[in-house]
Parts: C-alpha cells; structure tokens; sequence
C-alpha cells in the first residue's frame, strides 16, 4: 500500500510539473512615433559639398537616425524637437528628390520579451537641384 501511494504521488507531481509551466512571451509595444515638420535647407544643389541637415520635429529619441533614402545618416541629437544628420556629396552628386525620415529605434525586453517597436515618422522631400 505504501508503494502504491508513492508511485501514486510521484506521478501527481509529475504531472503537476510538467503541465500549465509555460514561459509566455509579450510581444513589443508601439514605441514613440517622430514626426518631422520641417528641414533646413529644404535644399540644395547637384554636385555640392557634404553638408549638415537639420531636421525639426517631435519625439525625437536621443538616440534616433535621420534616414536619407531609407539609408540612416550619421546623426547628432540636439533636442527632442531637433536632430542634425551629416550628408555626403555622393548622396547630392546628381540632381532628384530625397525622402528624409527620422527612425527611433525600439527597445529590448527582458527575458519574457516586451519592449517596444522601432517606430519610422514621416516623409519629407528633399529637393537636389
């Protein structure tokens, strides 16, 4: 009898243990959105110097990038409301229309996942004469 409640609970335990343990993932939440309303120069001409883009907004993250044609830009926070990206003389060699966007980026989570989403604003034109 003894045997039989042994096995009886050893195998209670069991199943207790290996049913309803389960490590959930939270999927990342929306992170900030940027927007942009405003870039300085709106532009420039074909052929030009590398020069520096200053990008006016909100919801800039410290650590957000200015994208010139999708591709990020070395940028420098200046506020949430401002952010300044260098751009090459081979981005403005030829004559055409840029997209500037401003990308901050999301956040790890922990060990069960969350976080937050890298978020893209809006596209503004910037003009290559």
């Amino acid at each position: 009898m003894k045997t039989a409640k042994t096995v009886f609970l050893t195998g209670l335990l069991a199943m207790g243990l290996a049913c309803g343990y389960s490590k959930s993932v939270t999927p990342p939440s929306p992170g900030t959105v940027p927007t942009i309303t405003q870039l300085s120069p709106p532009n420039t001409n074909s052929g030009g110097a590398a020069f520096v883009l200053t990008v006016d907004g909100t919801n800039f993250l410290s650590n957000a990038t200015v994208n010139w044609n999708g591709v990020a830009q070395p940028t420098t926070p200046v506020t949430a409301n401002q952010m300044m990206a260098t751009i090459p003389a081979s981005a403005i060699a030829a004559t055409g229309t840029a997209a500037v966007t401003v990308t901050n980026p999301g956040k790890a989570g922990g060990i069960y996942g969350g976080g937050t989403q890298p978020e893209t604003s809006n596209s503004m034109a910037f003009t290559v004469n």
